[in-house]
């Protein structure tokens, strides 16, 4: 079975996108039984010197739809600032960029094949080519991002479990 640089990123990153919108929505079901505010959440971190809860929301949709427009401009940075939402703004940014990257056409993306990416952070250049680029940084930090929601919104309380964080999955047939 061949893989496509469409399978790699597109269709792993809505399978992310949306486990994560049906985690956050467990959330809000946990905050209104508990009586809980849902924005109270967007503090809440693992440890004190490690990045909130709003910033590995940002960042989820940094490392899917923000890494299709890194690829198609030739490159990545990461993005400076977090934008300020409260909790439902963050869902609804991640449910937008899910439908942007559904409307994208498989054709659309695998034409970037190949497709040389420099990913810029300072001072410091890295190039990478497209399918690199998705499997060795933009992936491994989306999952990182995603499993950090999940484990601080486990901390907080929220019941999660396995299934809710790997989403659907992309069965035969």
């Amino acid at each position: 079975m061949a893989v496509s640089l469409y399978d790699i990123s597109v269709r792993s990153y809505l399978q992310s996108l949306d486990a994560l919108c049906g985690v956050l929505d467990n959330a809000s079901a946990y905050c209104a039984e508990t009586g809980t505010a849902p924005d109270d959440l967007l503090s809440h971190r693992l440890a004190d010197d490690m990045l909130p809860l709003t910033f590995q929301l940002h960042m989820a949709t940094t490392h899917s739809l923000g890494t299709i427009a890194g690829i198609r401009e030739g490159l990545f940075a990461p993005p400076r600032g977090i934008p300020e939402l409260d909790y439902a703004g963050f869902r609804q940014r991640i449910e937008d960029a899910a439908t942007e990257l559904r409307a994208m056409e498989a054709s659309d993306i695998n034409a970037m094949s190949e497709k040389p990416v420099t990913f810029r952070i300072g001072d410091m250049e890295i190039p990478f080519i497209a399918e690199g680029f998705v499997l060795s940084f933009s992936l491994p930090n989306l999952y990182f991002h995603t499993t950090t929601t999940y484990a601080i919104l486990r901390a907080a309380g929220v019941p999660l479990g396995k299934r809710d964080f790997l989403g659907q999955m992309q069965l035969a047939g």
